[in-house]
């Protein structure tokens, strides 16, 4: 008898009686704290926005949860609705995402994604509205006004339903012509809007000069701003600003540069353009 006892790898059954000790203890502090969870009241709320924009801030956020769902502090956390309330905020048309939960303490806390914005447009009945990175129409504001490219001319793509999506071959173009100057640089300091003139051709409206700036659409945009650099780079200071009205681009490898009516340049400047190699 005593050899069997000797026999048993006590270090073992020690170590799977305190297992099991550890699991109950686990599970009965899961029930405890659930339990308390339950009957736990809120006692704050907290509301974060993370994004670029401005168009919504925390008192829009209360003011509509309260509008639907009422005063949160005070009442059961889980008698708060938080899938529901998640889904009301992802309606919003400023919402990119949204989620809500709450912490042991009582504390209810609510994350925003706020929705960009990478053009504004004004289409030829004056409509406004802003899209998104992916396509996605968002209703303009008085509240706040982003400092991004505005798209003006003759578009006739309109405005029905937030959150819409844009249906017109042009106004895609127009959005990826935008997100090209937004991250250059140079671009972005150089070009002030993006015009439709009546050929439905995309022109681009420069901060220095006065010239039309044709791209056409939104096809070989590298190779076509590379031109335009080329322009800025090597033409115009031979020429000077105002020689040319027009500069075209939309013909793949090629400047087409128009000469305003009234100018004429003066020997020093032919032998330049002469000399000139692109």
């Amino acid at each position: 008898m005593l050899k069997k006892l000797r026999d048993i790898q006590w270090n073992r059954v020690l170590y799977f009686t305190l297992f099991f000790i550890g699991v109950i203890v686990v599970v009965v502090i899961m029930t405890i704290v659930g339990k308390r969870d339950e009957q736990q009241p809120c006692k704050e709320v907290k509301i974060v926005i993370e994004g670029t924009e401005a168009f919504i801030d925390q008192a829009d956020i209360s003011k509509m949860i309260k509008q639907n769902y009422g005063n949160f502090v005070g009442k059961k956390v889980n008698d708060i609705p938080f899938h529901r309330v998640e889904e009301t905020l992802k309606k919003l048309p400023y919402v990119a995402d949204a989620s809500v939960h709450s912490d042991m303490d009582g504390t209810v806390s609510i994350h925003i994604d706020q929705r960009e914005a990478v053009m504004r447009v004004i289409n030829k009945n004056g409509r406004e509205f802003y899209v998104d990175p992916k396509g996605l129409k968002i209703p303009t504001t008085l509240k706040y006004i982003p400092h991004i490219m505005v798209a003006t001319g003759n578009i006739a793509e309109g405005y029905n339903e937030a959150l819409d999506t844009i249906s017109t071959p042009l106004v895609k173009d127009l959005v990826k012509v935008a997100e090209f100057i937004g991250k250059d640089e140079l671009w972005s300091n150089q070009v002030v809007q993006i015009y439709v003139n009546a050929d439905q051709d995309i022109e681009l409206v420069p901060r220095v000069g006065s010239q039309q700036l044709i791209v056409g659409s939104a096809d070989s945009l590298e190779q076509k701003f590379e031109l335009l650099k080329t322009f800025y780079t090597q033409i115009m200071p031979k020429v000077g600003v105002n020689a040319y009205g027009v500069v075209n681009v939309k013909y793949g490898g090629q400047i087409i540069c128009e000469k305003r009516g009234n100018w004429s340049f003066s020997d020093d400047q032919t032998k330049k353009i002469a000399n000139n190699t692109l």
